[in-house]
């Protein structure tokens, strides 16, 4: 069968699946709806979490980054992966003993203020927002190449299948359909990583032919003719750094503490029973975001080596077949800028010096603004005629590999279970900050529990049409907000959830003061040095605050909330005294198999 073929046949099988478990799980009440009922067993809650952990950003674009940064990318498989950890650590079991459904709930309860409730509302919203527009355009791009329809008809599709799982079950279908999308994305992943390592180190494990030797008779190791590679097209070498120091730490700070103060994330662990069965389920939900954490370094090596054995100096005409399905997409573009009809592969912009819109080799226009994205709009000399999406990396991987169809379809299966899990516990947040923290909170508290579902349901539809509207006209800026997601999450949530949880001290003053400091400033240095708001141009980076990147500013602006909501909290009034008892309360052990109901 073509690769067409299996694709319809896999994801159709797999969207049945989790249509099927939305029926099987539908909620029938508010603590269904909004956790699960509080019954999911550690072991099922550590694959749910895993899989609304790892986003599109980890199943396809983590192993993009490190494919093309090298060791400059390994920042981010630190960075999220230090996060989960500093969750599972410092965040989760305190949480989960303090009872409450979502960390708005838990800033307006600890904080005793509706003020402190509706900046986290607002927060939470945003946060959610930059990241399910991402998915939902990752899961149109994944139809488009795989399915061959058109992008806004995948993010359509996509629609379609998180509404009906998402409004019917709520967190608990959403729980149970996460389970079967963590089986999937895990095996999708898996699968071809295994068949390229044995094809290119005979090592059956990926992670130790990573480390191994090429098969290839050069007797040098995979790195090695990574690094060799590199430099003979003229990159830095594949193993060595680029970033500066500071930079590198600033960067790997901020992705921590923004993965620690996401909320989809948090609110999985109100699904368990106890506070124990948290700790349990952490661990579990490592254990399994590790298989595939520690596998897509293998995976960028893999890939990175065979994409340049594959093209470079090649004639056009000879190219496998992927490059022209890839370029059909967008994605992947040629420009023969000396007319000899082969590839030239190298650093720099294909597009530096072409006019508006030039010819790829397949007769497909291609807008200039390509290389725009690749290398910071240097506007360098290069030999460079390629431009190669690193988003691709992944998807592309089977393909470049000469790998059956049936393992192509299956990494399309994989990357649309990630995208639309990680969609899904997006879209509770944000239908929950609109029942339960706003509605229910604050502006109609005498509901009863079945407006309050509609409610719920009629959010996580509203949610979901916002999401399609963005995935389908995303905004310019969708793929500079990543870093923006991780930055606003460390500046507003991570300080006051951390000082809320070990600090009787603060209150609400010191904790509206630092969030608002916090993401105000986290914004304005994006806005400026990302973006180009409010500047003729995106300044250099040699203009960049101690040297550090916007994506690491976050950092920066976590450690300014910190400080402004210490001093500020000395300096006015301390919380009430129920409101020290139970930060007290939270800490002790003692009790650790039920939350505090309050």
């Amino acid at each position: 069968m073509t690769v067409q073929a299996w694709t319809y046949l896999i994801v159709g099988a797999t969207f049945l699946l989790y249509i099927g478990i939305a029926i099987w799980a539908r909620a029938g009440s508010t603590q269904e709806f909004y956790v699960a009922g509080g019954g999911v067993h550690p072991v099922a809650n550590g694959m749910a979490t895993a899989a609304d952990w790892m986003s599109a950003a980890s199943f396809i674009s983590m192993a993009g980054i490190i494919s093309f940064a090298g060791y400059d990318g390994a920042v981010y498989l630190m960075g999220w992966t230090g996060g989960y950890v500093l969750l599972a650590l410092l965040l989760a079991p305190y949480l989960r003993k303090f009872g409450k459904f979502t960390v708005p709930d838990f800033i307006g309860d600890r904080y005793y203020s509706n003020v402190a409730r509706t900046v986290a509302v607002i927060c939470a919203i945003i946060v959610s927002f930059t990241y399910v527009a991402g998915q939902m355009r990752g899961v149109g791009l994944v139809f488009s190449r795989f399915l061959e329809v058109d992008i806004n008809t995948g993010v359509y599709i996509g629609t379609v299948v998180v509404f009906f799982y998402a409004i019917m079950g709520g967190m608990k279908g959403i729980t149970y359909t996460q389970v079967a999308q963590y089986c999937v994305l895990i095996f999708a992943y898996m699968v071809p990583a295994i068949f390229i390592s044995l094809q290119m180190t005979d090592n059956v494990i990926p992670q130790l032919g990573f480390i191994g030797e090429m098969n290839d008779g050069s007797g040098m190791a995979l790195l090695d003719k990574l690094d060799q590679l590199h430099t003979e097209l003229g990159f830095a070498e594949y193993t060595s750094g680029t970033k500066s120091t500071i930079d590198v730490f600033a960067i790997t700070l901020a992705l921590m503490a923004g993965t620690a103060g996401l909320p989809h994330v948090i609110v999985r662990f109100f699904t368990v029973p106890r506070v124990k069965d948290a700790r349990i389920s952490a661990g579990w939900a490592l254990l399994f975001i590790a298989i595939l954490y520690t596998t897509a370094p293998a995976i960028a090596a893999f890939a990175r080596t065979n994409l340049i054995n594959t093209i470079e100096d090649r004639p056009y005409a000879e190219l496998p077949p992927w490059f022209a399905k890839w370029e059909e997409t967008a994605l992947v573009a040629w420009q023969d800028k000396n007319g000899d009809g082969r590839l030239q592969y190298g650093p720099g912009d294909p597009f530096v010096g072409a006019v508006d819109q030039v010819i790829d080799g397949g007769g497909a226009q291609v807008e200039g603004e390509f290389g725009q994205t690749m290398l910071n709009n240097e506007p360098t000399a290069n030999r460079n005629e390629v431009y190669i999406d690193r988003d691709i990396m992944v998807l592309a991987n089977p393909e470049i590999a000469r790998l059956p169809a049936w393992i192509i379809a299956l990494v399309a299966a994989g990357g649309l279970a990630a995208a639309l899990s990680t969609a899904a516990g997006l879209l509770l947040v944000i239908s929950t900050a609109v029942s339960r923290d706003l509605m229910r909170k604050q502006i109609k508290p005498n509901m009863s529990e079945k407006e309050e579902l509609w409610w719920a349901r009629g959010g996580a539809a509203a949610a979901v049409l916002v999401a399609a509207y963005f995935g389908v006209n995303p905004p310019g800026f969708v793929a500079a907000t990543v870093a923006l997601a991780f930055g606003l999450a460390a500046a507003s949530f991570f300080p006051a959830i951390v000082l809320g949880i070990f600090d009787k001290r603060m209150n609400r003053s010191g904790a509206i003061s630092g969030m608002l400091v916090g993401v105000i400033l986290m914004f304005g240095y994006m806005a400026v040095y990302r973006l180009g708001w409010f500047v003729d141009e995106v300044p250099p980076s040699s203009s960049w605050w101690f040297g550090i990147s916007p994506e690491g500013f976050g950092s920066v602006a976590m450690l300014v909330n910190t400080v402004i909501a210490l001093v500020v909290s000395r300096a006015t009034a301390p919380p009430p005294a129920e409101v020290q008892e139970i930060v007290e309360e939270i800490r002790i052990p003692r009790g650790a198999g039920a939350a505090i109901d309050h």
